[in-house]
């Protein structure tokens, strides 16, 4: 079956240059961005049931730009002023920088690894005497906790948004030929807003372990498998697949 539409169930990407595009163009695809979730911020009262002290910690762990904000969004609602001698850990120079936003970065302590939690290990291990606050959705990757206990880390967990499938209504009677996910957070929104779902001729494509596992506990078939040694990112094995099929 030719592919001649794909659903990324992701934000549009702010950039122009964007592979996405890139694949729409090249293989004349009508590639659409609905995300499939979103995030809501707690209520101070529900931060306060969790007797989180903001004033207790003398470093924040930082996994997304999500954290970021409601961090900062948190401390201004409980009207605490987080110190400028706050020590900041980001698995990521993005959202290290994403920091500007709330703070003068070049005045600030703040740490980052590449891209993934276990990057920040040996941080970790060398700022062994902080007190850390790890700002976090309702759900949370086990290795997070996993490597933090394994690098003895004095931490405090703070639910400070969750993580909610969006309302997709409108796709009600809209087909595609591809679907794309992320995360198990996807494929929960998608029985959420459809429970009747069937795959039928549609494909699926999943990225991480995690996602293709929730794909096949649904009952559905990862047709579209990334990362892999051959295909690192989501756009290059959409390629591969759309190559091979529209040649038939």
């Amino acid at each position: 079956m030719k592919v001649k539409s794909i659903l990324v169930s992701q934000p549009e990407p702010q950039t122009e240059n964007s592979p996405y595009f890139d694949l729409a163009s090249k293989y004349k695809l009508k590639v659409d961005f609905i995300p499939f979730i979103h995030v809501e911020g707690v209520d101070v009262a529900d931060v306060r049931k969790q007797k989180i002290n903001l004033s207790n910690h003398t470093a924040v762990i930082l996994t997304s730009r999500n954290a970021v904000d409601h961090y900062f969004r948190i401390a201004e609602e409980m009207r605490y002023t987080v110190p400028n001698d706050m020590k900041y850990f980001c698995t990521s120079e993005a959202i290290a920088y994403y920091l500007q936003k709330y703070v003068v970065y070049r005045k600030r302590k703040i740490y980052f690894g590449k891209s993934k939690f276990a990057d920040l290990a040996p941080l970790f291990k060398k700022h062994k005497d902080e007190k850390y606050l790890l700002p976090t959705s309702d759900i949370l990757k086990p290795m997070i906790p996993d490597t933090l206990e394994e690098c003895k880390v004095n931490y405090t967990r703070a639910i400070l948004y969750n993580t909610v499938s969006s309302d997709l209504s409108h796709l009600a009677d809209v087909k595609y030929d591809i679907l794309v996910f992320f995360s198990p957070s996807g494929i929960k929104s998608l029985f959420e807003n459809f429970p009747d779902f069937e795959q039928g001729n549609t494909k699926i494509a999943g990225f991480g372990t995690t996602t293709h596992r929730a794909i096949e506990e649904a009952g559905l078939t990862v047709n579209i498998k990334a990362p892999s040694p051959k295909y690192p990112s989501m756009t290059m094995a959409l390629e591969d697949y759309i190559k091979t099929e529209n040649k038939k």
